[in-house]
């Protein structure tokens, strides 16, 4: 892709509006935590200490709203106590320019390698800095830089205290994570109605797994439907798939596929109910002709033989969906579901009754003291003693519910030996552990230490080049007759990513919010000259709405970001309509800084994608090896080796695909690995996934008789897909004469058992259809040599590039080698 439209899409991307769901409630109590805050310091301590503490609670607020599985109290808490820190730093270094410029190279520096620990680190130290620009310029002195630093603190725990005290959709994003891994499953079941061999994203699956993760508080509290739904949905998708696919599944036409038809439909339906009523905290509904559909005895239907299991294995695991759903009961709606009947929806009050809730309802003490409305006989009378004593009682639960939380961060940090009891208790519970922030430190510290070690690592190239932009910006905007230095500097840190995409469209889309910003908020000064009280208002309203739009894209938020910013300062005594020609040209100039610093030291994904094929091929090797040693020895169907090799598969694949996301926008050649060729490897490596996903839905049980043959094949799979995987990377063309010798001895021994054979087929031609499209590849690259020019010149992608030599070695076609199974794939 040239330059020239790679700035057009990136550009295009950064004012891309996202349809999400808007949470207007989360919105309004980050807006309350930041006027509480600013009110409080503005009336005690003044205007300068109210910015402060402004810019302390409108972080935190920032990061409850980023897309993490954490506990929000902890973000919060995370986040303003790490602004108070670096707030302070640049407090007492703020009077020596040396001494500043020196410290914001190193914290800008630490700030980019903060992204090795993910996104919502990164954003959070990125933020750091861009508020210690902003801060260090407000009128203060060393001597009253705690004081400062600690109403910033107070900030994110007045946002933290707000979260427990007045919760939204308490677990809320775990039930809308785990209803969309259902809704995928179920969208799933019915397209396979049509289309045998659909493919399927797990993605939705990932993302309900890493929710799943909770620490052992989080675990005894959580709800009861949130337990071991998932781990029914991850087993059921490849029962829908073997029922499906005429290779192992039912004929092609005929009774047996309108049999399959039928259940697929029924198993969406169920899969969309129990989605429904987890997301909502509701019991289950199901229509009697579904239940008709998955309770007939597969003794009565026209299956037989593998489809035959598969059907009866997919009628237990819906039992079990909905024996988990139907009493999701949420809080605000546990006592109305008692009162509803059904075969999947009667609860006793018991069971709905939450752990220290009270028996009675709400005015059942007037009832019984014979009060009575006017014209509603037996409704409780409600006095305000009863309405205080409610409060009072909400009040007190709250604070207790707050009480437990701090002091659940403060047990995080003890040694690992007083720990037992929170050890025991998972290991007993068996759910998946979600570390504490202070229990992270140590793996983070070595990721960091490995990307250091990588000189082409991403995450190294980023912290280089955004501190070395920060510094640059700063020292450059300072020397420039304009003022308020600091905003060419924030403007670099706040756009740069480890990628190309985001950085140039970040940047491009912020100039431009800027500039829509600051006309919007100049306009309101110069009409209604406002006072400090009127600008902290508006400085509030202004950070409620980029909260309720932060989600639906970055060029919208950062337009109430710019005046939030604007307002606020003003609210310091920092001039506001006479600082609009500064804030634009210096928002430009840290912009360009950004781009050019990208332009000069990349970190191209393009030159990478062989290496993420060439890990994907390796996992799903190991994935299919593991499925295939069980069949020559029965172990059970429950298979640590199998679920720990799927899981290395899908995380490589999702690897690939952000890969090539991240390379289609960039501009330079493929080095190798045309996006045709890249697409035609990804069918293929998806297609020989889903032949080893046929094969685990029908794992024999423990006793069954071995397949001797079956050994072989997976001792022929793991080293050729080891020798394949060195093969990718090498710009050569893989070669599979183990595995397809392998298939050909056992098709010679007639083992009896059809579903290993037709997966073995399906798995041989996979890897041949892989080769195909690398062996293309390869040819369209070398019509491309010598226009590659010094694209990718920094070779940060770690492979050989130039000099590599095609080693195409005339692979002879097999005759027949499409035969069968391949057919039905095609």
């Amino acid at each position: 892709m040239s330059w020239l439209r790679a700035l057009k899409e990136t550009a295009r991307s950064g004012f891309t509006i996202e349809r999400g769901q808007l949470e207007p409630l989360v919105a309004l109590r980050g807006a309350v935590g930041l006027a509480v805050v600013v009110g409080s310091a503005f009336v005690l301590f003044g205007p300068t200490v109210a910015v402060s503490a402004a810019f302390g609670a409108f972080q935190a607020g920032i990061a409850i709203l980023q897309r993490s599985w954490r506990p929000r109290p902890v973000l919060a808490l995370a986040s303003g106590a790490s602004l108070a820190v670096s707030t302070f730093l640049g407090y007492v270094t703020g009077a020596d320019f040396v001494l500043f410029v020196a410290l914001l190279a190193v914290w800008t520096f630490l700030a980019g390698l903060a992204w090795a620990a993910g996104p919502t680190t990164g954003i959070i130290a990125s933020s750091n800095v861009a508020m210690m620009l902003v801060t260090v310029t407000l009128p203060t002195s060393a001597a009253t830089a705690a004081g400062h630093a600690a109403v910033i603190a107070a900030g994110g725990v007045v946002q933290a205290a707000l979260i427990v005290l007045f919760p939204v959709r308490r677990w809320g994003r775990q039930r809308d994570a785990l209803a969309d891994a259902l809704a995928a499953v179920g969208d799933y079941a019915r397209r396979l109605r049509y289309d045998p061999v659909a493919p399927f994203d797990p993605q939705p699956l990932m993302t309900a797994r890493s929710a799943a993760a909770v620490t052992p508080r989080e675990a005894r509290r959580r709800p009861a439907e949130l337990h071991g739904t998932r781990g029914v949905v991850e087993r059921i998708r490849p029962v829908l798939a073997s029922l499906a696919d005429p290779a192992v599944g039912a004929a092609p036409e005929g009774p047996e596929r309108d049999r399959v038809r039928e259940l697929l439909a029924a198993a969406g339906s169920v899969l969309d109910s129990a989605a429904r009523a987890i997301r909502h905290g509701e019991p289950v509904r199901l229509e009697a002709a579904t239940l008709g559909l998955v309770d007939t005895p597969e003794t009565e239907t026209p299956l037989s033989g593998p489809a035959r299991r598969a059907a009866a294995r997919l009628g237990t695991l819906l039992d079990e969906i909905v024996e988990i759903a139907k009493g999701a009961g949420s809080e605000s709606r546990a006592r109305a579901s008692t009162k509803r009947s059904g075969p999947f929806t009667k609860r006793s009050a018991a069971a709905a009754k939450r752990p220290g809730e009270a028996t009675e309802r709400p005015g059942d003490a007037g009832e019984r003291s014979g009060g009575a409305s006017a014209g509603r006989p037996g409704a409780p009378v409600w006095t305000w003693r009863h309405v205080l004593a409610r409060v009072l009682r909400s009040l007190a639960r709250r604070t207790r519910t707050l009480v437990r939380a701090l002091g659940a961060l403060v047990r995080s940090v003890r040694p690992a030996a007083r720990r037992s009891r929170a050890d025991r208790y998972e290991k007993a519970s068996g759910h998946r552990d979600r570390p504490g922030l202070f229990q992270l430190v140590p793996v983070v510290l070595r990721t960091v230490r490995d990307e250091l070690r990588d000189r082409d690592s991403p995450i190294r190239r980023h912290a280089v080049r955004v501190s070395a932009v920060t510094s640059a910006g700063y020292v450059l905007a300072s020397a420039l007759p304009l003022g308020h230095g600091y905003w060419a500097p924030m403007t670099a840190v706040m756009t740069m990513r480890p990628d190309f995409g985001q950085t140039y469209g970040r940047a491009v889309a912020r100039f431009a919010a800027t500039l829509v910003g600051v006309a919007v908020a100049t306009g309101i000064v110069w009409l209604a000259h406002p006072g400090d009280v009127v600008l902290a208002a508006l400085a509030v309203v202004s950070a409620g709405l980029m909260y309720l739009v932060l989600r639906t894209g970055y060029a919208l938020g950062q337009v109430f970001v710019t005046g939030y910013v604007v307002f606020l300062l003003g609210v310091a005594g920092t001039g506001v309509t006479q600082t609009v020609r500064e804030r634009v040209l210096l928002t430009l100039l840290g912009g360009l800084l950004a781009m050019i610093a990208y332009a000069l030291y990349p970190a191209w994904e393009t030159p990478r994608l062989r290496a993420r094929l060439a890990d994907w091929l390796l996992t799903n090797g190991r994935y299919a090896t593991a499925v295939v040693a069980h069949y020559a020895e029965p172990a059970g169907r429950a298979s640590p080796e199998v679920r720990e090799a799927l899981l290395g598969t899908r995380e490589a694949r999702a690897a690939w695909h952000a890969a090539e996301a991240k390379a289609t926008h960039e501009p330079v050649r493929h080095r190798g690995l045309s996006l045709s060729a890249a697409d035609d490897a990804e069918q293929a490596l998806a297609q020989f996934a889903r032949a080893a996903m046929l094969l685990e839905a029908h794992l024999p049980e423990r006793g069954t008789t071995p397949v001797p043959a079956a050994a072989e094949l997976a001792e022929a799979l793991r080293e050729a897909t080891e020798e394949g995987a060195v093969a990718v990377r090498e710009r050569r063309v893989p070669r599979w004469d183990r595995v397809r010798d392998a298939v050909a001895r056992w098709e010679g021994e007639g083992v009896p058992d059809e579903v290993v054979r037709s997966g073995a087929t399906l798995l041989l031609t996979a890897l041949e259809e892989l080769s195909d499209a690398l062996d293309e590849g390869l040819d369209e690259d070398d019509g491309d040599a010598g226009r590659d020019g010094d694209a990718g010149r920094d070779g940060n992608s770690g492979e050989k590039g130039d000099g590599a030599e095609s080693t195409k070695a005339g692979r002879a076609e097999e005759p027949g080698r499409r035969e069968g199974a391949t057919e039905r794939l095609e």
